[in-house]
């Protein structure tokens, strides 16, 4: 009995919040793309050929999806047959150990020099992957996008047309109809998105989502490391206004190939990164702040402590070398001093930081296409 209350109960959420939240339906988790609503009208964007000059570099990394380079490559190329602006495709193996490397050289001689491979020397993660290939990426604009097929290449146009329509720096794809698993992908991150939002002050439905389009000169001020790439916008936004940051509704598709690298798990792990990033965007440039105030309030109530005690032994001739709150009351005083030394020590950390050279989070294995020159190695509209 207590059985079938449970999952009548677990029934009815599921409905309800597929019915409220845009889940995914049964008749939509068909890879076959079905158009969706944007947040401003197709008739609002500009054509390609209107927009201005510009060069687009689209950067995939991609880690043990050796059944999924085919696709995406081909995939990649029919959604910007008739792009109006010279663009490159550079692919990032992050060390798979399942053939992708080779399979990513094979495919990019079918199609000509615009399609660079990088081949990491081992598995660096998908940060790292991410930011090899803005390193090396050559055009004013940038693209990032997965390489497990569910993000729809066809939508780069749009995003772009809006990012330099609206002079934008970032634009972020928004996953409306996700074709993931509810319980275990979609409602974690619509819990982690809401999270990261009140954490930073960028409030977007998804973070999560890899595609994204940059201005160049500003995602290459931006150094990532660990596992920042969920966290792009708000490092964006240290570097730009957040009024220059903008999502745009873009099509899903469920995984057809391989397996997800994602699990449950990242929830954990977003969690810490959380407060890596609360730290960085609020006390990268001033650390004493941070530990300044928890020195000055753990130093304030042990003098506190220190002072009630000393009060009592000195009015009442009370006994207090025996007493818990004065071992408590000097432990705080401790706690103090080294968390205001700490302080003093994370600024000029800090200072050593911001006047050194920026160490790379990857190292490229030299293999693919030698070095090209600015000119070179583009896919040219046709005409």
């Amino acid at each position: 009995m207590i059985g079938l209350v449970v999952g009548a109960v677990g029934g009815w959420l599921t409905i309800r919040y597929r019915i409220l939240w845009g889940g995914v339906k049964p008749a939509q988790a068909e890879n076959r793309m079905t158009p969706i609503s944007v947040e401003m009208p197709v008739n609002e964007v500009k054509l390609e050929s209107a927009l201005p000059p510009h060069r687009l570099s689209l950067i995939v990394p991609l880690y043990n999806e050796i059944d999924n380079v085919a696709p995406l490559l081909a995939g990649i190329h029919q959604a910007l047959v008739d792009y109006a602006h010279p663009w490159e495709l550079i692919v990032v193996d992050d060390g798979s150990s399942d053939g992708t490397a080779a399979r990513l050289l094979e495919e990019a001689q079918r199609y000509g020099p615009h399609v660079r491979v990088l081949i990491l020397q081992r598995n660096f993660g998908q940060t790292a992957a991410m930011q090899a290939g803005i390193d090396a990426a050559r055009g004013e604009v940038l693209a990032t996008l997965d390489g497990d097929l569910q993000n729809d290449p066809a939508d780069i146009p749009r995003l772009v047309a809006r990012m330099l329509d609206e002079n934008l720096d970032l634009v972020v794809g928004w996953r409306r109809n996700r074709q993931d698993n509810v319980w275990l992908r979609t409602i974690p991150s619509r819990i982690a998105n809401r999270l990261i939002g009140n954490i930073t002050g960028v409030r977007l439905h998804d973070y999560g989502c890899s595609l994204k389009v940059y201005r160049a000169n500003v995602i290459k001020q931006v150094r990532l490391y660990g596992e920042m790439h969920r966290f792009i916008p708000a490092w964006m936004s240290v570097r730009t206004a957040p009024n220059r940051i903008r999502e745009e509704v873009v099509n899903h598709r469920a995984r057809v190939h391989g397996e997800s690298k994602y699990g449950i798990s990242r929830t954990f792990r977003v969690v810490l990164d959380l407060l890596s990033v609360y730290f960085f965007l609020r006390f990268l440039s001033k650390p004493g702040h941070f530990f300044g105030r928890i020195g000055l309030a753990s130093g304030g109530l042990g003098l506190l402590i220190l002072g009630y005690l000393f009060a009592q032994k000195l009015l009442f001739a009370a006994s207090i070398g025996s007493r818990p709150l004065l071992l408590v009351g000097v432990l705080l005083v401790l706690m103090a001093v080294q968390f205001l030394t700490t302080g003093i020590l994370s600024e000029l950390i800090t200072r050593t930081y911001f006047a050194s050279t920026t160490n790379l989070s990857y190292a490229v294995r030299l293999e693919g296409p030698p070095e090209l020159a600015p000119d070179a190695g583009w896919h040219l509209p046709h005409g």
